[in-house]
């Protein structure tokens, strides 16, 4: 028979494999293990937490990330509701950390899968989930930033309006950075969020809390970014914004404009004091040298 210790012994030699044809006759054994023998299911979900935290945290190199996630993505889709400690515990130590590594575009959309299942599951756990991505997010790293934008975006998509509410000013404040971006993907790749309907009809809602956070961004990039395909993009949201509350658009705009030419002011007042200063000193350096 199949004993517990076998089994970790023999998908753990064969987990850091580099054919991929391995790896995925190892996904679709463990697979059928899995749901032929109920005895052996919280083992083998320990021991690829295992493997996991071994990954996040220590660096271990392994190739089967992807093929773990893939089993996990059905596994959690059969979890009973409401979810057990157990599995919340996983999504929040391990699934969320697995953001972390260098090595996620391996396995990123078989991570944000099981992510979104978790959501699904139970929208309770929307809010803690996308703040986790938040605190997770790459400050200098743009291909990881694209693809935790398409995550969120896939949560967004089947996010419950009263738990939209709950992430509305941290998550915006996030796209606004985005859309700011120096990077044209991390910027458009942002902008894409309001050609969704869903998202979009949740925008409107909510559209007196999202527009003042997002007006300064947009429209410091419709007057002077560098791409052209970025600003037709900004222009286009920020014609949206106008037909949801052409109010609200107009004094953003006034409130935008009056606190630019307040900055251009102190801006002029500095610039004339640092003249005055350089002046005096000019005049003093002249005045010691005429001493001497």
């Amino acid at each position: 028979g199949i004993n517990a210790e076998y089994g970790k012994q023999w998908y753990q030699r064969r987990v850091r494999g580099e054919d991929p044809r391995e790896r995925d006759m190892l996904k679709t054994l463990l697979h059928r293990i899995y749901g032929k023998f109920l005895g052996l299911r919280s083992f083998i979900r320990k021991n690829i937490n295992y493997i996991f935290l071994r990954y996040i945290f220590e660096g271990e190199s392994c190739n089967g990330i992807a093929e773990f996630l893939e089993i996990l993505g059905s596994i959690i889709n059969g979890f009973a509701v409401p979810l057990k400690q157990e599995h919340r515990l996983f999504l929040f130590k391990v699934l969320i950390p697995l953001h972390k590594p260098r090595g996620i575009a391996s396995y990123h959309a078989q991570l944000a899968y099981c992510i979104v299942q978790f959501v699904e599951k139970d929208p309770a756990l929307t809010e803690p989930t996308l703040l986790g991505l938040l605190k997770l997010w790459p400050k200098t790293n743009s291909a990881k930033e694209v693809m935790l934008l398409g995550e969120i975006e896939e949560i967004l998509d089947i996010i419950e309006p009263a738990q939209f509410k709950k992430i509305i000013v941290p998550m915006f404040k996030m796209l606004a950075k985005a859309v700011s971006s120096p990077q044209f993907q991390v910027a458009e790749r942002a902008l894409y969020f309001w050609n969704n309907e869903y998202i979009m009809s949740l925008i409107e809602e909510h559209c007196r809390i999202i527009m003042p956070i997002m007006f300064p961004a947009l429209y410091l990039i419709s007057k002077d970014h560098w791409n052209q395909t970025i600003v037709a993009l900004v222009y286009n949201v920020m014609k949206t914004f106008m037909e949801m509350n052409n109010q609200l658009f107009d004094e953003l705009t006034l409130s935008f404009k009056a606190e630019r030419q307040k900055e251009k002011r102190k801006e002029a007042h500095r610039e004339e004091a640092w003249k005055k200063v350089q002046k005096r000193a000019i005049e003093a350096a002249n005045g010691n040298s005429n001493v001497g």
